[in-house]
């Protein structure tokens, strides 16, 4: 009897035939708590990343470990999010007792795959407002000690632009360096316009013979120098500055191409882990409709006499 209640007829009736096959109420619990758990989730992941980080050289997890971490951490909250919402999602759909067991079985792993898809939605659409916040919270405090940091003597950080103001700079009072005390005013020379000639030399790709005639008649006539001393001032100093520029720009794009892979490799990685919910949550939700059938056979058996031989 169990059996036959569970397979079902092949044909259904009319209130099965007439009525929808998605029970949104069950969908919609299901992805509400995905989305819920998945919230719980991210924010402990971030309080654990930032208890394991340190911006203190030779203290606190390594980059690697840090990246392999969120990985981890990411397909276990989307396996475990998704398999809560998915059983729901199948635990608490309505039961189809006319319908084959192929059909409930379909039935259930769609439920389970929209309760999944509803609650990715739905935490796309909140991730800049209510979970953005919360992140934007926790993390306010350590982003408060950084720009602090920043702003002390001590310890401030330039950004690039005044990092490549500085560089250009000590490059341009290596011109005017001099042991010789001079009658003129070393700070009155011309050190701005040597500097921009310079870097626009460099970016047309070599010092021109006219700049380089210049500079050298400027060098000798502000720190002193023969013309031969100051040309060759001119040219150490403009193949200091040409290799340090090209330097730091081979770093930047090295940065950059970096940071393309790894982000590269999270979108990967984080497809997966959406794939991978996606499964486990049309599958968990088959467990659940199977559960809920199996407690709704085992109740209409018991409320049933029993059939007593003639």
């Amino acid at each position: 009897m169990t059996s036959h209640l569970l397979d079902g007829p092949e044909q259904l009736t009319d209130a099965d035939s007439t009525a929808s096959g998605v029970a949104w109420g069950a969908v919609l619990a299901g992805a509400s708590a995905a989305a819920a758990l998945s919230l719980i989730l991210l924010v402990l992941g971030v309080g654990l990343g930032l208890s394991a980080a340190s911006p203190w050289a030779g203290f606190g997890a390594s980059a690697n470990t840090l990246g392999a971490s969120t990985i981890a951490w990411l397909a276990f909250t989307q396996l475990a999010a998704s398999g809560i919402g998915g059983y729901l999602a199948g635990r608490l759909r309505v039961k189809w007792a006319s319908v084959h067991t192929d059909e409930v079985y379909f039935r259930d792993t769609a439920h389970g795959f929209l309760a999944w898809a509803v609650a990715s939605l739905a935490t796309a659409a909140f991730l800049t407002t209510a979970i953005g916040s919360i992140l934007v919270g926790s993390t306010a405090p350590v982003t408060a000690g950084i720009q602090a940091s920043a702003r002390s003597p001590a310890v401030a950080l330039p950004d690039s632009s005044q990092q490549r103001a500085a560089s250009t700079g000590y490059f341009g009072d290596m011109l005017w360096r001099s042991d010789q005390p001079s009658t003129t005013n070393a700070e009155a020379a011309p050190r701005a316009e040597m500097t921009a000639m310079f870097l626009h030399d460099v970016r047309s790709g070599g010092l021109t013979p006219e700049d380089k005639a210049y500079a050298t008649r400027q060098v000798a006539r502000w720190a002193g120098l023969s013309e031969t001393d100051a040309e060759k001032r001119v040219t150490d100093t403009y193949g200091r500055l040409d290799k340090a520029i090209k330097t730091e720009e081979a770093a930047a794009a090295q940065r950059a191409d970096m940071a393309r892979k790894a982000a590269a490799h999270a979108s990967l990685w984080f497809f997966v882990a959406l794939l991978c919910g996606a499964f486990f949550a049309s599958l968990c939700a088959t467990f659940g409709g199977a559960r809920r059938d199996h407690i709704a056979v085992s109740q209409r058996a018991m409320r049933e006499p029993a059939v007593r031989p003639v």
